[in-house]
């Protein structure tokens, strides 16, 4: 049986969260990256990350924690001189999230500079299916999202899957109206959309949220998944509706990689022949785990009750 085999495109860059001035954990995370982690670990395909790092002893300590993940790293580039990027996390009483970046000169955003071919691009006729985000888009030049959205668009016109989780941060677009051009060439691409409705209220300047909900459910692609934090996910394939409702934990602790967890859980059950409806039950019981432990990416011992 021939192996299935996913590509996921996007950033990992070095975290480090706690209080400024005050104790800091360091770590690692990005959102793509997550979910493939996750991926690779609730699911039996061949799981690569195609990102972009530098030649620098960070870079290779990534490196090496992406390949202990079980990541396939053939479609990662090293580039010479270039360093990844960094960011701060500050979490409230509640788990919530406050980020402060420096990634402008990370690696991952030259990843289509060279005018050849990049290991993604030439491993496009082979991959079953690619993984990108709203912030991978933001992190690459126009020339660099052109080169993302026609592998997409190859891949998809060959039959293999194409998922874009709509994650949308307004601070790495020059504008409103130039993200919304972005993604609405994503979503035009994608057989699969992971729609966290509170990101597609803001891009769209949407009313509320039941006017997100409502203006999702109404895009032109086959598979959707729409994640609404505490209330039930909605899942539709061809046109057909169900709620799923979420998993209520005792207390959050983090909510980095709520929706990351949940695609990598969403699209592993997806892969293995369940419904829209089963594998948005699993990734909602993944992303309930997750929001119980500090970080991107969980130790794998806090989860293997439910692999």
């Amino acid at each position: 049986m021939k192996e299935t085999w996913v590509a996921a495109f996007g950033e990992c860059m070095l975290e480090l969260q706690g209080e400024a001035f005050g104790p800091l954990r360091q770590h690692y995370g990005g959102d793509s990256f997550n979910a493939a982690c996750y991926l690779a670990r609730c699911s039996r395909a061949r799981v690569s990350f195609a990102s972009a790092l530098g030649d620098d002893s960070l870079s290779e300590g990534l490196l090496q924690r992406w390949g202990a993940e079980g990541l396939d790293l053939s479609l990662t580039r090293r580039l010479p001189g270039r360093r990844p990027g960094l960011y701060q996390i500050e979490l409230d009483a509640h788990g919530e999230r406050r980020f402060h970046f420096w990634r402008g000169h990370s690696a991952a955003r030259s990843y289509f500079d060279d005018p050849a071919p990049t290991p993604l691009e030439d491993a496009a006729d082979r991959l079953d299916g690619l993984l990108f985000s709203g912030i991978g888009l933001a992190i690459l030049p126009p020339a660099g999202r052109e080169r993302l959205l026609a592998l997409a668009a190859r891949l998809r016109a060959r039959g293999a899957w194409v998922a874009f989780d709509n994650n949308y941060r307004p601070i790495l677009w020059d504008d409103a109206a130039t993200a919304r051009l972005w993604f609405e060439r994503a979503l035009a691409v994608a057989s699969l959309a992971l729609i966290t409705t509170d990101d597609h209220q803001a891009l769209f300047a949407l009313a509320d949220a039941e006017a997100a909900t409502g203006h999702a459910q109404g895009l032109n692609v086959p598979e959707l998944a729409l994640k609404r934090g505490a209330r039930p996910t909605l899942v539709g394939l061809g046109g057909t509706w169900h709620e799923v409702a979420t998993e209520p934990v005792p207390r959050v602790v983090d909510t980095t990689a709520a929706g990351d967890s949940f695609a990598g859980g969403y699209l592993a059950r997806r892969l293995q022949g369940q419904s829209p409806a089963e594998a948005a039950a699993f990734g909602n019981r993944l992303a309930a785990r997750v929001i119980q432990h500090p970080g991107a990416v969980i130790p794998r011992t806090a989860m293997e009750d439910l692999l």
